[in-house]
C-alpha cells in the first residue's frame, strides 16, 4: 500500500490539511479560514472550538478530494501559529477563555512593568527573548487573572494551556496526551533554552502555576496515536514545529548560517545557528529550531508584525485591490513609490526596533498620489521591514548570508521578490514547493516513522524555482532607505 504523510497547518488565519507523498511534493491541500475577533483596539482572538472544527474539516476534505484512505497515511505532521494562548478546562475539554492571538497586546503595559522592574535581562539570558505582549506568558496570566475563580482552578491542576499545537494534539488525542515540542516551548517567555525545561524562576515571575503546562518533547517523535473517533483509525501524531521553525526545516536551512524568510500574514526571517544559541546585540530573538533525537539546533530570528495583513488591509479596509494577487499589476503600473512611504505598524514595531506603542503611518502624500503609488510602497514597506531585520541578523550572527530562501503566500510576487534581493544585496531563492511550513511538519513527522531515513535524504528533495538576483542603482536604493527610515521614526512611540 502507498503511504503519505499528512501536514496540519494551524495558521493564523486559516486551517490547512496538506498530503505529501514519499517525493515530498503535495498530493492534495484542504484550507478553511476561521473568525478573526477584534474586541476592540489592540485586541485579538480566536474561538479554540472553530480553529478545532476548522481542521477537524478540511483534514477530512482533503480525504475524501484526494481519494486517500485514513489507513494510507503513514503519520500527521503538526504546525501552527505560534505563541496563540489558550486555556481549558482538563476535565471537560472546554475552553476557559477565547485564544488570545500572539498579535494581541492587551498585555503591554504589564510588560513595560516588567522591563521598569529590571526583570527584562533575565527573561532574555533564560529565553532568548524580549519582553512583549507578543509571547504568551503575560497572555496566560492576563486569562488566569480575568476571573478569580480560574487561578484557583490553576492551582488546583484542573486547567491546561497550550499553544495551538497542544490543543490540537489534545483534541486528537481525545484528551489523552497534553504536550508541545521544544519550538514552541521556546516562544512562551517561559522556557529555558539552555537548560530545555521550563524555568521555576520565570513561572514565579509570570505567576504561572506548573500545572497548566504541557510536557515539552523533541520536534520529530511519535507522540501517540490520534483517536480512531477522529478519521475510523488510529494514526502516529508524530512531528510538531511552530510555523516558523518548521518552515526553516522545510527549505532544508539545516546547515549553519543558511537562513528564509516566511512572507505570512507576517513576516519572519529565521537564520540556523547551528547547535549553540547566538545572543543578539540589536535585540533580535534567540530560539530552538528543532530537536530531532538528542540533537538539539537554534536559530535567530526576526519578527516582522505585519507583512502580508498589509496586502489584505488593502483589500479589505481601503478597497484599493479586489484581491490580493492584483497588488503586483498595480504596483508594477508605476515606476517608483512617487514618494510615498507606508509602515505598517498595525500591531507595533517587531524586530529590531521593539516598541509595542508605534502605529503605522502613510507618509509623503500629494495631490498626485494614486492607489498605484500606494500599492507600490506597501510592496517596499514589506521589504523594507525585512531588509532591517537581515541587515542585523548578518551583524549579529556574524555568519555572514549567501543567499536568503524565501516562502509564503506572498512569496509568489515576483515584484516584492526582486525589491527584497535589491534591497538585502544578496539573492532571493524561491524553491518549487512554497507550502514549506506544513513541508517542515511533514519532514519532522516521515523522520520518526522512518518514511524517510534521514535529514540528507530530505536535503536532496529541495528544488529551486526561481532566483532573484540583487540589482538597481545603488544612489537610488540608499535614498530611498534614507526616507524609509524617516518614515519609521515618525511611528514610533506614538501611544503614550
Amino acid at each position: 500500500m502507498k503511504k503519505y504523510i499528512l501536514a496540519l497547518d494551524a495558521g493564523t488565519t486559516s486551517s490547512r490539511a496538506i498530503i505529501f507523498d514519499h517525493d515530498g511534493k503535495i498530493v492534495a491541500v484542504s484550507q478553511k479560514e476561521f473568525t478573526q475577533h477584534f474586541l476592540q483596539p489592540g485586541w485579538v482572538e480566536h474561538d479554540p472550538e472553530e480553529i478545532w472544527q476548522t481542521q477537524l474539516f478540511v483534514m477530512k476534505d482533503v480525504l475524501a478530494s484526494s481519494g486517500i484512505k485514513a489507513g494510507e497515511i503513514e503519520a500527521v505532521g503538526i504546525t501552527n501559529q505560534r505563541e496563540t494562548t489558550m486555556v481549558w478546562d482538563r476535565l471537560t475539554g472546554k475552553p476557559v477563555y477565547n485564544a488570545i492571538v500572539w498579535q494581541d497586546r492587551r498585555t503591554a503595559a504589564m510588560c513595560d512593568e516588567i522591563n521598569k522592574a529590571g526583570r527584562d535581562k533575565l527573561v532574555f539570558e533564560r529565553t532568548g527573548l524580549v519582553v512583549d505582549a507578543y509571547f504568551s506568558a503575560t497572555k496566560i496570566k492576563w486569562i488566569l487573572d480575568n476571573e478569580p475563580f480560574l487561578r484557583k482552578r490553576a492551582d488546583y491542576g484542573d486547567l491546561a494551556f497550550g499553544t495551538v499545537d497542544s490543543w490540537l494534539v489534545w483534541k486528537l488525542t481525545n484528551g489523552r496526551v497534553h504536550i508541545t515540542d521544544v519550538s514552541n516551548a521556546s516562544r512562551t517567555m517561559l522556557f529555558n533554552i539552555h537548560k530545555l525545561q521550563w524555568d521555576p524562576e520565570l513561572l514565579n515571575l509570570f505567576e504561572i502555576p506548573l500545572s497548566v503546562l504541557p510536557q515539552v518533547k523533541p520536534s520529530s517523535e511519535v507522540y501517540g496515536n490520534m483517536d480512531s473517533s477522529v478519521l475510523g483509525v488510529e494514526i502516529p501524531l508524530a512531528g510538531i514545529a511552530g510555523d516558523q521553525q518548521a518552515a526553516l526545516f522545510g527549505q532544508m536551512c539545516v546547515e549553519e548560517g543558511m537562513a528564509k524568510n516566511t512572507y505570512g500574514t507576517g513576516c519572519f526571517v529565521m537564520m540556523n545557528t547551528g547547535v549553540k544559541p547566538a545572543a543578539s546585540k540589536h535585540r533580535l530573538l534567540t530560539t530552538i529550531a528543532w530537536q530531532i533525537g538528542d540533537k538539539t539546533e537554534y536559530a535567530m530570528e526576526g519578527s516582522v508584525f505585519i507583512g502580508g495583513a498589509l496586502v489584505q488591509w488593502l483589500r479589505d479596509n481601503l478597497k484599493i485591490i479586489r484581491s490580493s494577487s492584483e497588488i503586483e499589476s498595480l504596483a508594477a503600473s508605476v515606476e517608483d513609490n512617487g514618494g510615498v512611504y507606508v509602515v505598517p505598524a498595525f500591531a507595533g514595531l517587531g524586530a529590531p526596533h521593539w516598541d509595542q506603542h508605534a502605529r503605522g503611518i502613510i507618509a509623503g502624500l500629494t495631490r498626485g498620489t494614486t492607489n498605484a503609488h500606494i500599492a507600490r510602497a506597501a510592496l517596499e514597506a514589506i521589504a523594507f521591514q525585512n531588509a532591517d531585520v537581515i541587515n542585523v541578523m548578518k551583524k549579529d550572527s556574524e555568519i555572514g548570508l549567501n543567499e536568503l530562501r524565501v516562502d509564503g503566500g506572498a512569496s509568489v510576487n515576483d515584484l516584492l521578490m526582486q525589491m527584497q534581493a535589491d534591497l538585502i544585496g544578496v539573492p532571493v531563492v524561491r524553491p518549487k514547493v512554497t507550502e514549506t511550513t506544513a513541508l517542515g511538519a511533514a519532514y519532522l513527522a516521515g523522520l520518526a516513522t522512518g518514511f524517510w531515513k534521514s535529514v540528507h535524504e530530505l536535503k536532496n528533495k529541495w528544488l529551486e524555482d526561481k532566483t532573484f538576483k540583487p540589482g538597481g542603482d545603488p544612489d537610488d536604493i540608499r535614498a530611498r532607505w534614507k526616507m524609509w527610515n524617516k518614515a519609521l521614526e515618525r511611528t514610533k512611540n506614538w501611544l503614550e
